[in-house]
């Protein structure tokens, strides 16, 4: 994996900046109950409908709550793009079955579900079932072990590659700090990578968020296409982690953006 330093010609300080600001305005982050997303809104409670039927969503109850009052004024500044990840939809999602396919089994144990309207494709462990939750493009959910899940987020940007925002390790630790695990949790970044696939450069990365009474352990893949930046985490509670690692890592390099 090379340095890239020397693509981008400004400074890293200023490359940091401009993903913090991009990262700002919104916190997705796990529960032991499941996902949570703090919106810079007022607060409100998305409603709540299940279905126990298999195959059918289910839509997840989140609260939203000012992102303002748990964010320094350090924090503050500056606060307009990335982290935005599905802020700009009200209400509770809905899935649009006519531009999302899911195929049999492509992998034993797994299926598979393409957007072609946005434009990604990602493999899910056999069993897991949809929810639907605000601010995010999809997720599927194991409803025993909440903390096993995979979501996938999208955002515009008028970035072109994934480097332009800087470094693996500078974009892996802005989104855990940002985006992926809320400011009370103690957070480890593990390693971060670089990847290119059919021409595309991907960043991926693996850490963990420490609750008081629960660790998730957790592998994230960031891509840029189509105009947007497309955020896919999938992960599980850490005394699980052996027993459902490799299951994750089929998850996160099944991930694929492709133009549409």
């Amino acid at each position: 994996m090379n340095s890239l330093s020397g693509r981008v010609q400004r400074s890293r300080p200023t490359r940091r900046r401009e993903v913090t600001e991009m990262l700002s305005s919104v916190s997705l982050s796990s529960t032991s109950s499941g996902l949570s997303l703090t919106l810079p809104a007022k607060p409100t409670l998305a409603s709540l409908t299940k279905s126990s039927r298999k195959g059918v969503s289910v839509l997840v109850r989140v609260r939203l709550v000012s992102a303002a009052s748990m964010a320094s004024p350090q924090e503050r500044i500056g606060r307009r793009q990335l982290l935005a990840i599905g802020a700009c939809v009200p209400g509770v999602l809905l899935v649009d079955q006519s531009s999302t396919s899911f195929a049999a089994e492509t992998k034993k144990g797994f299926l598979s579900v393409t957007d072609k309207k946005d434009g990604y494709s990602f493999l899910y462990p056999f069993g897991w079932q949809e929810v639907v939750i605000e601010g995010q493009d999809k997720v599927f959910k194991d409803v025993i072990e909440p903390l096993e899940s995979v979501s996938v987020n999208m955002i515009q940007t008028s970035k072109q590659d994934i480097r332009d925002f800087g470094s693996p390790r500078e974009v892996a630790e802005t989104l855990i700090k940002k985006v992926l695990a809320p400011p009370t949790q103690k957070t480890k970044l593990i390693e971060a990578k670089e990847q290119d696939i059919d021409g595309k450069a991907y960043y991926s990365f693996e850490f963990t968020a420490q609750a008081s009474n629960y660790t998730r352990h957790a592998l994230s893949a960031i891509c840029i296409g189509n105009g947007k930046l497309y955020t896919l985490t999938t992960g599980a509670n850490e005394r699980r982690w052996e027993k459902m690692k490799d299951r994750l890592y089929t998850v996160v390099d099944s991930f694929k953006v492709f133009s549409v």
